[in-house]
């Protein structure tokens, strides 16, 4: 069964919320160049005091050098670190070496063809790809919460070829999930702007994406 995270978690409620709606791990958003749902750090690390753990929490980072990585991960003490960005110095042996207990997923932005190979050179080094419809070359870098979908039929030959599982992400919501699992077939949905109403979780949304997966 496809597993469901839900990002942009900006509270204990929320976190509670989605928990009890069926949600399989939990995004929290560090600061980011644009994009919904940021939180400061120390709510980051109230907030992942509280979730149960057996459920993961992604910290979802746009740091992209190693070092600076481990330093925002000890902040927070999250299960998982979500790399929003390419990394700019040090490696994934690095980082996980000073984080052996941790997952690494790395974010890869689906812009053309050529995001196939980048995807799997990458998936050598991570524990999971997300592959999601930001565009990290533009000024402002776009790194995540676009609400967009991207073209799943390269997601599909990402995910058909990859070693590692891969959530996808993007302008996911109930009206459209079940077509993107049935051609992408990945091994988690992430979803954000698709289960808020006014920046807040909402939860009719949440019960009605959870019906349409369930």
């Amino acid at each position: 069964m496809v597993q469901v995270k839900i990002c942009c978690i900006s509270s204990i409620q929320e976190a509670e919320i989605a928990i009890r709606y069926g949600a399989n791990a939990l995004g929290l958003v560090s600061k980011m160049p644009s994009g919904p749902g940021v939180i400061d750090d120390k709510i980051i690390a109230e907030i992942i005091k509280t979730i149960p753990s057996d459920t993961p929490s992604f910290l979802l980072t746009s740091e992209t050098a190693v070092d600076k990585i481990i330093a925002h991960h000890q902040l927070v003490k999250a299960s998982t670190i979500q790399l929003v960005d390419a990394l700019s110095s040090g490696t994934y042996k690095e980082l996980k070496q000073n984080l052996p207990s941790i997952k690494i997923v790395q974010v890869i932005h689906v812009l053309d063809e050529s995001t196939i190979d980048e995807a799997l050179k990458i998936a050598e080094g991570v524990d999971f790809l997300l592959l999601d419809s930001g565009n990290p070359n533009l000024k402002i870098k776009e790194l995540g919460g676009t609400g967009r979908t991207h073209n799943w039929n390269i997601s599909k030959q990402i995910v058909a070829q990859s070693s590692i599982p891969v959530f996808l992400a993007g302008g996911i919501n109930a009206e459209n999930v079940q077509q993107a699992i049935e051609t992408v077939q990945p091994y988690g949905i992430d979803l954000c702007s698709s289960v808020r109403t006014n920046g807040n979780l909402d939860e009719s949304k949440l019960a009605k994406f959870f019906q349409e997966i369930y």
